[in-house]
């Protein structure tokens, strides 16, 4: 399979170099933001990020060139699993057994929005080991 089909790719200028470390800031742009009449429009959505790039070879780059960072498709999905994915189990699975144990929606409701907090923590205490598994490129 071609890997292009398995790359997503923005464009992007380089923030700042410090050592392996880039910080790319890139514009997310809706699919109607492009159209011409888009600044007369409520509909138009455009975004400023900033993407981090871990292992990059800075040799050759410098503070405001263009370049494109990409990512696998596997990568988005991961985070999107990481995100959003793992969390709703969590939730459903403490909803679940707190209403079962206890009859109470309303403690069912608040223990598993209370859930969060630790998987939220969790996920920040394995930040650079999930970092690992969820990288950025940088072509220029």
């Amino acid at each position: 399979m071609n890997d292009a089909h398995n790359k997503i790719w923005h464009e992007g200028v380089i923030q700042s170099i410090d050592g392996q470390h880039v910080t790319v800031r890139i514009e997310q742009t809706s699919a109607c933001a492009a159209c011409k009449i888009a600044s007369h429009c409520n509909a138009s959505e455009r975004k400023v990020k900033a993407v981090d790039v871990y292992t990059a070879q800075t040799a050759g780059l410098s503070v405001g060139q263009q370049v494109t960072v990409w990512a696998w498709r596997s990568t988005a999905a991961k985070a999107l699993l990481y995100g959003f994915g793992w969390p709703f189990v969590v939730m459903v699975g403490v909803l679940t057994a707190v209403l079962w144990l206890t009859g109470s929606e309303a403690m069912a409701a608040l223990a598993a929005l209370a859930a969060l907090a630790p998987y939220y923590t969790l996920l920040y205490l394995l930040r650079r080991r999930i970092s690992a598994g969820v990288a950025f490129h940088i072509e220029t």
